[in-house]
């Protein structure tokens, strides 16, 4: 890992330069991955901008942003699908765009959509950049792109959304903004309820600085008694200690502004409700979605192997998740930051535990890009014609998986 002390933080324009190279990456694959998508969907006489914009998750949105909360659908088995479950921060955002443009509300979605797929590569790419140098961080947002189910990211869903502000919190929580981090980490909470993932990083991070800053205390004071002593009206002094209060201040406000969006929206839908706290979860238990560490995933794994040609699939769910949870014990080795760690195992753990919803899990670990670290840094190390042809040649695959799955189960 470089040495974070020796970098300087890159803003504006130059940062922009920096990144270039990995956005324009990005933008290659992502078109590649739309222009498959529409000659798919062609050939099966079907709209690939509806597919994009107007099934699944994505009418939830919209209906939200049009027509506000308190739809619901009661299927014939009792379940009740409410559009609770749905944060509000994707449609207001919908909403906000409709008021200022000709765009509908679908139109709108996929514009949000678009934009913060961008705005998360260049957040991703910048933590890659910070961790590891700017090749590993080209390469992460490269694999980032080509992943199997990357086509979510040109989705009017918040995958694209949540993963932005994630990466640029915790891209702020290593650079020491601690009030971005915390309002950023707020913003991804008012998203997904994967939100609270950031929140932990924040906080984590957060408690760490604390007590390094307690444990760093002895040693400045023996470093200030032993120099010759100044006196109180020093500038210099003075200038040391306000440095110090205000950086204090700062991080205190950022952990108490990070779990404000997340525990507002749950606190509201409990209020609408009439259940409390427990009306956030009561809905969840209408979509039969639920935290159950990962007995329900484990028994529909295991439900796999009742027959031959499922035990394929089952062999190929044990070796995903085996991988997964290989790359995260690769990036603890590696010596990720502890909020990355934090940020990553929470996201990870909260996709494979959760009681339903089985085919969703590859669409919800999408955020969890620190997990692709270890991968961006092996291709990094590979020969400039070899990493493109690599790259390219798993853009073109996921490019025509993307197109086959949404024209078919989809993401749902």
């Amino acid at each position: 890992m470089t040495d974070l002390g020796t970098r300087v933080t890159r803003r504006g324009p130059a940062a922009l330069r920096r990144a270039a190279p990995a956005l324009a990456g990005y933008a290659a694959v992502r078109v590649l991955g739309l222009l498959a998508l529409a000659v798919w969907s062609a050939a099966r006489d079907k709209s690939a901008y509806t597919l994009l914009t107007a099934r699944w998750d994505a009418l939830w949105y919209t209906r939200v942003a049009e027509l506000g909360y308190g739809y619901e659908v009661r299927l014939p088995n009792g379940d009740v699908h409410s559009d609770l479950a749905f944060f509000p921060l994707l449609p207001w955002l919908e909403r906000l765009l409709h008021a200022v443009t000709p765009l509908s509300y679908a139109d709108a979605g996929f514009t949000v959509s678009l934009l913060a797929s961008v705005a998360a590569a260049w957040g991703i790419f910048a933590v890659a950049d910070r961790v590891h140098g700017r090749r590993a961080g080209v390469c992460a947002v490269l694999v980032w792109a080509v992943l199997p189910v990357g086509i979510v990211q040109s989705m009017a869903y918040s995958e694209s959304l949540f993963t932005a502000l994630a990466a640029w919190s915790l891209y702020a929580v290593l650079t020491d903004r601690w009030v971005a981090a915390g309002a950023l980490a707020s913003l991804a909470g008012l998203t997904r309820p994967v939100g609270i993932a950031v929140v932990a990083a924040v906080w984590a991070a957060g408690v760490l600085s604390f007590v390094r800053d307690r444990s760093a205390e002895p040693a400045r004071s023996a470093r200030t008694t032993a120099r010759a002593p100044r006196s109180s009206g020093d500038p210099s002094s003075r200038r040391e200690g306000v440095t110090g209060g205000a950086r204090v201040t700062a991080r205190a406000v950022g952990l108490l502004v990070a779990p404000l969006g997340a525990a507002g929206h749950v606190l509201w839908v409990g209020r609408r409700t009439g259940r409390g706290p427990l009306g956030y979860l009561d809905v969840q238990a209408g979509w039969r979605n639920g935290f159950d560490g990962g007995y329900a995933f484990t028994r529909f794994v295991l439900e796999k192997f009742t027959s031959v040609p499922s035990a394929f699939a089952g062999a190929g769910l044990v070796v995903g998740v085996a991988l997964l949870i290989r790359l995260y014990v690769v990036c603890v080795r590696q010596r990720q930051p502890l909020p990355l760690l934090v940020y990553a195992g929470a996201v990870l753990a909260l996709a494979l535990c959760a009681s339903s919803y089985f085919g969703s899990k590859p669409r919800l670990l999408l955020p969890a890009f620190p997990l692709l670290f270890p991968l961006a840094l092996a291709l990094s190390r590979l020969r400039p014609a070899r990493c493109a042809l690599v790259v390219a040649g798993v853009a073109a695959a996921s490019a025509v998986y993307g197109a086959w799955w949404l024209n078919g189960s989809g993401p749902p």
